[in-house]
């Protein structure tokens, strides 16, 4: 039977005294029936079926169950009598009706069968708390509230709006006001039962002595409360749910939070509502042991530094090759001398062990050099891209105190107070002095990190050497890391899945190749170098990784890979289903990880299945061992399983603090009133699984990500108003195509005062942003349009302008002209003209592979990335395209 039919049908049990005379019994329901339907009422049969045992027994009431919701046919008569008799004379008769059909008992008597169909309910959104199992959808499931209840219904009914409020679901409840206020509210707005909120549904009513009735023998919705008052005295209450979007724990925990709730509004009806507690005291305990993954190893594995690990490399493989770059080669032992001379030439500057130290450098092995060579100086790296606004870094190294940059002299000269020296300088300036004995302080600071801030302004995260070994004691065993891998320098050193490459490489004996920035956006170059250094352990964000797929199917070259750790942004896991069609997850390990900065890089880890390809989902997998996950309310309250609400990290991975921001410190990283120690609020929303598993449900502010990169809009916002003309702005997260991470782009809006222009507003923003966070657009509007709370309304925000640019030249070339121009318009979904510049439409690095590839596709010449980053107006591009073809 379908659910819809279920939901058009209700029941009554009622208790007949024996003897039982099923001859008369029947007679009086034909009678009952007759005035209603005189077509059915002859035919009407009271069927009977005996049962062995008393009508209390556990198998009797499931059997009653059973029959009372089981729904009538659709071409059938609307009304079915079952009698079931017990051992004992008594029995119980079921009736099941259409719900256009009323009936009565004891005199049976029946209203008349419209022959209507009665409308379904308006379909709701799956409730994100009920962790329900698709296959069992239609399905009906009952749980009874656990006793004893108050004895008036109104405390109850109170009690489940509140506990559905803070499970997200129906109106936002004051908590401010009394427990007394709240239940006096619900007696007069839900006397009768009531919607709760969307696919939630309450019904009260007074129970008849030896009756049971359903108003439907299916939830209308996801789930249905119904509150009984019995006349002889007392409450009774049960949860009847679909198991396909309410799984039956979820349920079961649910009437246990009602009945909790509802005693303690009972008791204490002065008590404000923010005082009563969801859950138990061993509720919350078990909720937060489910949280916590155990270190793998004991703290000797994890209280090191990151220099101290490397020289157990060193003296166990001096002569491995430890790194890849350029054409050439270091070994372990290389390394760790050209890393000493390095700290030694830090020393020789006067650079004091404690210091932070600041790293401009390209990808390449002085980068590696310098970075182990800082840590063995006792200082603290802090990573900078050249490719970041000249602004963007002098606000680093300022906010950092940084005396000393290691870098290209070009890029950061002219900042006051600062020393820039290159590699090749700095290890000269060591001369013959030894390095520094290395700091054995596994508390101290190895690196600072600066991420998206909302203020405007980006963030330092400082992050100690001992979190570094947490990560690696977490993962080493479970990911089987060790010499033979081979692994890939891919993402900016400013990114911090840089620290997981690196360090994850070169503390396990592995060999790490260092990825020119070049190859890293073009794919193909980038899996002939997968092939060819035959790369083991791959890092990407699931937008990149999206590529390599593509590439995979296209190239013949085998790979080498067994481990591949998705992170940076949300995967979703569909994109997959192409390379699990040629790769069996028995050789190559997918592995998704939620982590953020605050917490060093990882935080949880999920082995990616095609049964999750098929399943679809958000899971991210249990904590790390050595971290605790938790979810809370905005008042820092723990949530049960499955309610989504903040994810809160704790454990061997939470960061020291923001650089110099106290205030931001103390909101973000605080005390666990739960006694788990120091947790970070991540700001980042999800929900607990029964299993201590995670799903990832994205972000509870403006922060988005945008491949991989984590980026604050209002640090956009932030932007755009410092400009003198700028009176107001707004930065929105568009896709040209829905779901596809790649179209993904950064729309913005400002109202402006006279004479500025638009372009003045775009080059300010790409003097101060990084190239990622620079809008793709930005439109001019009168006024920001605003919701009647005040806030901005992105949905009345109009479609972004991309400025309408010179028609097209005609001439010998115009096919060209008109494919090129068709490509750069289909992937930017903008009319494109031969003034336009790719990037500045909202072009970015993936939307660049996906048009070489459809080049090539075409016959058209191979064009190298870099190429098309030296000529990213259409005409240029045009140009080179057609001097490649002669």
């Amino acid at each position: 039977m379908s659910r819809s039919q279920a939901r058009s049908c209700h029941s009554l049990v009622v208790r007949v005294p024996g003897p039982v005379d099923a001859a008369a019994l029947e007679g009086r329901l034909r009678a009952g029936a007759a005035g209603a339907w005189p077509q059915w009422a002859a035919r009407l049969r009271l069927w009977e079926e005996t049962l062995p045992h008393g009508a209390d027994r556990p198998a009797a009431r499931d059997r009653v169950a059973a029959e009372s919701e089981r729904p009538l046919h659709a071409d059938g008569p609307p009304l079915r009598a079952v009698l079931l008799r017990y051992a004992d004379g008594d029995a119980d008769l079921v009736l099941v009706a259409r719900r256009s059909v009323t009936f009565d008992e004891p005199r049976f008597t029946f209203g008349r069968d419209t022959g209507a169909t009665e409308p379904g309910p308006a379909p709701s959104e799956p409730l994100e708390w009920g962790l329900g199992d698709p296959g069992r959808r239609g399905r009906t499931g009952e749980v009874r509230l656990p006793g004893p209840l108050p004895g008036d219904p109104a405390p109850v009914a109170g009690a489940i709006r509140l506990v559905l409020s803070r499970y997200g679901t129906g109106r936002p409840l004051d908590e401010s006001r009394t427990a007394r206020e709240l239940v006096g509210e619900t007696a007069e707005a839900f006397a009768d039962g009531g919607q709760l909120g969307p696919g939630i549904a309450l019904h009260l009513e007074a129970a008849r002595p030896g009756e049971r009735r359903l108003p439907r023998l299916a939830p209308a919705g996801a789930a249905e409360f119904h509150v009984l008052r019995h006349a002889e005295g007392g409450v009774t209450a049960s949860l009847r749910h679909d198991p396909g979007e309410m799984s039956p724990l979820v349920a079961e925990r649910l009437a246990g939070h009602v009945a909790h709730v509802a005693q303690q509004l009972a008791d204490h009806p002065d008590r404000p509502l923010d005082a009563v507690e969801t859950m138990t005291a061993d509720e919350s305990a078990e909720v937060l042991r489910l949280g916590v993954t155990p270190p793998a190893t004991g703290p000797e594995a994890m209280d090191r530094t990151v220099h101290g690990l490397f020289a157990d490399v060193v003296r166990e493989r001096p002569d491995a090759v430890a790194l890849t770059a350029g054409g050439g080669e270091l070994t372990y032992a290389e390394l760790d001398e050209r890393s000493d001379r390095a700290a030694a030439g830090l020393a020789a500057l006067g650079v004091a062990p404690g210091s932070l130290v600041g790293v401009a450098l390209e990808r390449d092995a002085d980068l590696v050099v310098t970075l182990l060579g800082v840590l063995k100086a006792g200082c603290a790296y802090v990573p900078m891209d050249l490719r970041y606004p000249r602004e963007r870094l002098r606000y680093t190294v300022e906010n950092a105190g940084v005396g000393v940059v290691v870098g290209a002299a070009d890029g950061l000269a002219g900042i006051d107070g600062v020393r820039v020296v290159t590699p090749d300088e700095l290890r000269s300036l060591a001369g013959e002095a030894a390095a520094p004995v290395p700091s054995v302080d596994p508390a101290a600071t190895a690196y600072v990190i600066y991420t998206s801030g909302s203020t405007g302004r980006p963030k330092g995260v400082v992050v100690p050497h001992r979190n570094v070994a947490a990560l690696l004691a977490a993962t080493r065993e479970d990911f089987g890391l060790g010499p033979d891998d081979v692994w890939t320098l891919f993402h900016s050193s400013a990114f911090d899945f840089s620290v997981w490459e690196i360090w994850g490489c070169l503390l396990t004996g592995g060999r790490l190749v260092v990825v020119d920035y070049w190859v890293t956006r073009d794919t193909d170059l980038f899996h002939e170098l997968l092939a060819e250094e035959r790369v083991t352990v791959l890092n990407q964000t699931p937008s990149a990784f999206a590529q390599i797929v593509e590439a995979d199917r296209r190239r013949s070259a085998a790979l080498s890979l067994r481990l591949v750790v998705f992170g940076g942004e949300p995967l979703d896991v569909r994109m997959l289903a192409p390379w699990f069609a040629r790769h069996s997850p028995s050789d190559c390990r997918l592995v998704n990880m939620f982590g953020i900065t605050e917490t060093t890089v990882h935080v949880t880890a999920h082995t990616v299945t095609p049964a999750d390809v098929l399943a679809g989902g958000r899971r991210v997998g249990p904590a790390l061992p050595g971290w605790t996950l938790s979810v809370r309310d905005p008042r820092g309250r723990l949530l049960p399983l499955g309610v989504p609400g903040e994810i809160c990290v704790g454990g061997a991975g939470v960061a020291d603090h923001y650089l110099g921001q106290p205030g931001l410190t103390a909101e973000r990283f605080v005390d666990d009133p739960y006694g788990g120690g120091r947790v970070y609020r991540s700001g980042d929303r999800g929900r607990l699984r029964p299993d201590g598993a995670l799903d990832h449900l994205g972000r509870l502010d403006s922060q988005v990500k945008v491949r991989g990169h984590r980026i604050e809009l209002d640090e956009i916002r932030n932007v755009l108003l410092a400009h003198p003309a700028v009176t107001g702005a707004v930065a929105v997260l568009n896709h040209d195509v829905p779901g596809d991470a790649a179209t993904a782009r950064i729309d913005a809006y400002v109202t402006l005062r006279p004479p500025a222009t638009l372009a003045d507003v775009l080059s300010h923003a790409r003097g101060v942003l990084p190239g990622y966070m620079v809008p793709a657009s930005v439109t001019e509007l009168p006024r920001i349009p605003l919701t009647i709370n005040g806030k901005v309304d992105t949905a009345g925000l109009p479609a972004p302008r991309t400025g309408p640019g010179q028609p097209a030249a005609q001439g010998a070339d115009e096919g060209l002209t008109e494919r090129i121009l068709r490509m750069w318009g289909n992937a930017l979904n903008t009319e494109v003209t031969l003034k336009d510049n790719f990037f500045e439409l909202g072009g970015n690095s993936l939307l660049v592979i996906r048009i070489l590839r459809e080049m090539r596709e075409q016959g058209l010449p191979r064009v190298a990335t870099q190429d098309f980053y030296r000529n990213s107006t259409a005409d240029r591009f045009v140009e080179l395209v057609r001097v490649a073809q002669a």
